[in-house]
């Protein structure tokens, strides 16, 4: 109040301003904001890694099956042609000429010329057989074989001939064995020639023995007797 016992008149500006504020202090630490950028360049590294992969992955790919589909293309003639059954051994053909002969029960000896069966399976490839003898079809080199089996008694000889246009008389030994023994126990053995020998077209080759009636029959692939071109 005044002295008066009045109270004091205070004149209020209505057009004052607020005081401004303080300003706000950055509590964000600065190595926060470098640790984030960071691990957004870590993640788009990831990305691009993952990006890239899958790029090689898609090309490795498309590369096995351009591969795939030209080896099929190569080979697809074999893949028709293949069959689904084996084949029968009969049903591939020698690429040279083959005879192989065993004994049989069809087989009639002479007294010194050895005969051979026809029935047992014989294996005659551009060769043919005629009275006890193969006959050659085509000139080269042979290798000719026979093996036979008997019983040992006293003397036995064993040999292949071959009969030819190009040698009046008789044939001629082309490869021979003999073997003497003493007594007559009538044990049995066996006797095998081969050789190569160069013959020619018509050639007839036999295999001749000192006695056919001391060979052992009792199994056919005992006595054998064949030739084929090298």
């Amino acid at each position: 109040m005044d002295e008066g016992g009045y109270p004091s008149v205070y004149v209020v500006d209505c057009h004052a301003s607020r005081p401004p504020l303080p300003p706000k202090l950055n509590t964000r630490p600065r190595h926060a904001g470098a640790a984030q950028t960071l691990l957004y360049l870590l993640v788009i590294l990831a990305l691009c890694g993952m990006v890239i992969e899958a790029c090689f992955i898609y090309r490795l790919y498309q590369s096995e099956s351009e591969t795939s589909e030209s080896l099929l293309k190569l080979i697809g003639d074999q893949v028709v042609t293949t069959p689904t059954t084996p084949s029968h051994p009969s049903d591939v053909s020698p690429s040279k000429p083959v005879a192989h002969l065993t004994d049989g029960q069809d087989a009639h000896h002479d007294k010194q010329i050895m005969a051979w069966s026809m029935i047992a399976e014989p294996l005659l490839y551009e060769m043919d057989y005629k009275d006890r003898h193969l006959v050659i079809q085509k000139e080269g080199y042979y290798y000719v074989y026979s093996k036979v089996n008997f019983f040992d008694t006293d003397h036995f000889h064993h040999s292949i001939n071959v009969k030819t246009e190009r040698y009046s008389g008789e044939s001629i030994p082309l490869l021979q064995s003999r073997k003497y023994s003493k007594g007559s126990n009538k044990m049995q053995s066996n006797s095998f020639l081969g050789g190569v020998f160069h013959l020619f077209k018509d050639d007839a080759i036999f295999v001749k023995v000192s006695d056919t009636s001391k060979i052992v029959r009792y199994k056919s692939f005992e006595n054998i007797f064949g030739a084929y071109m090298i």
